[in-house]
């Protein structure tokens, strides 16, 4: 079932986007405070939102209908797609599945490319002109764009501003987006495990431990590879960007000169599967397939589907249902996923994968499940319990007794 979430709910992943672009510790601070004291409440809505879903009831749309012919669809990237791989790239792929999905032409999409996230006038520029150029409904891909778009949706309310990893909204024309990408880390994090031949595992990360959303998908990756390797340890080197080409490849030389002979990654890149590849091991993309930047180290890549979300969102302004409630998808409904296994990966890593993923699939059982042991001798979790996603997006800020902090 798809997921969707209230703006308490969402406000946790202040901490944690994976989009370019971050936080002071004063706003995550706070936004932590909000979640925690909402948490009951976004759940009781979300539960709302289930019961009415399984009941057949049709939710109604509170902005008018756009006829398909009208619709004109603007989106903001932080980078330019043209790269072929990367934050952006799949980003702009969920755009393109979005326009096959629905039909529509291209003289009915608009992309500003290369707007800085950091540049509040060149973020405004760039969805004005999207706004003059007759968009509808404009998606904001990175973190930086937020606070411009919720002044914008104020200024131009019959259009729609729904903007990627933020926490904000307005419950009409504004809205957020994100997803569990967890869950395919942990399952990317099997093939890992498998391969590994010296135990050691390097993972460049864009954050450090304050930051939960990498710090989950670290975690998760980590379980991922102690359930099929107990004995293997994971290397964290943090590069403190979200986009550092240089510094991104630099980390992943010396995990490699740790010893690490594969490496994952929460960055924007494919550097670090580059090194991997000049260094005659393998490793786990992040973003896009990255099989296709460095195809003699990658074993996968924890991807997404954005063409998930952007179909539904579409498609809601068309059908007249658009509700403006926020949206968190899952590896249930597609928005999260890997790509293909390689045939670098060790023998029956594919069953595995696929018995893990099945059980997430069904709601069986999930990543941050029961008691979790922290790698500093404390533990998290209850057993029977699950991590609610506000902890999780929020709160996650201890790695998992695998980790090594480099």
């Amino acid at each position: 079932m798809r997921k969707f979430v209230s703006i308490a709910l969402a406000a946790a992943m202040v901490l944690s986007m994976s989009a370019c672009g971050g936080s002071s510790s004063k706003e995550t601070t706070a936004a932590e405070t909000q979640a925690k004291e909402t948490q009951a409440e976004s759940k009781t809505d979300e539960s709302k939102a289930e019961e009415s879903e399984s009941s057949g009831e049709a939710k109604e749309g509170v902005m008018p209908a756009v006829a398909k012919e009208d619709i004109k669809v603007g989106v903001i990237h932080i980078g330019d797609p043209a790269a072929g791989s990367g934050y952006t790239y799949a980003h702009d792929q969920g755009i393109v599945g979005m326009q096959k999905n629905l039909g529509l032409e291209d003289s009915q999409i608009v992309r500003k490319n290369n707007v800085d996230d950091t540049d509040a006038t060149a973020i405004e520029t760039a969805i004005t002109e999207c706004i003059e150029e007759g968009c509808n409904i404009i998606f904001a891909t990175s973190w930086g764009y937020m606070d411009t778009c919720e002044a914008l949706a104020e200024e131009y309310p019959e259009v729609i501003f729904s903007h990627g990893t933020g926490y904000k909204s307005n419950g009409t024309n504004f809205n957020n987006y994100f997803g569990r990408i967890y869950q395919a880390r942990y399952l990317t994090g099997i093939a890992a495990g498998m391969k590994t031949k010296s135990n050691k595992i390097g993972y460049v990360a864009a954050m450090g431990k304050d930051n939960s959303e990498v710090t989950g998908g670290c975690n998760a990756f980590a379980m991922g590879v102690a359930s099929v390797n107990p004995d293997a340890k994971v290397y964290v080197k943090v590069t403190n960007s979200w986009l550092d080409p240089e510094g991104e490849g630099q980390a992943a030389e010396a995990l490699i000169a740790e010893g690490c002979d594969v490496i994952g990654q929460h960055c924007d890149t494919p550097n670090p599967q580059l090194a991997a590849e000049k260094a005659g091991i393998w490793g786990v993309g992040y973003n896009s397939d990255m099989s296709q930047d460095a195809p003699a180290a990658v074993l996968t890549s924890t991807m997404w589907d954005w063409s998930v979300y952007y179909t539904e969102a579409v498609k809601s302004l068309i059908d007249g249902t658009w509700t403006g409630e926020n949206y968190f998808g899952s590896i249930a409904d597609g928005l999260v996923t890997f790509a293909p296994l390689s045939d670098l990966c060790e023998e029956g890593t594919a069953e595995k994968v696929e018995e893990a993923k099945a059980k997430m699939v069904s709601g069986e059982w999930d990543v941050f499940d029961g008691v979790i042991e922290c790698n500093d001798g404390s533990t998290v979790g209850e057993e029977g319990k699950s991590l609610s996603d506000a902890d999780i997006t929020g709160n996650m800020n201890w790695y998992y007794k695998n980790v090594v902090e480099k």
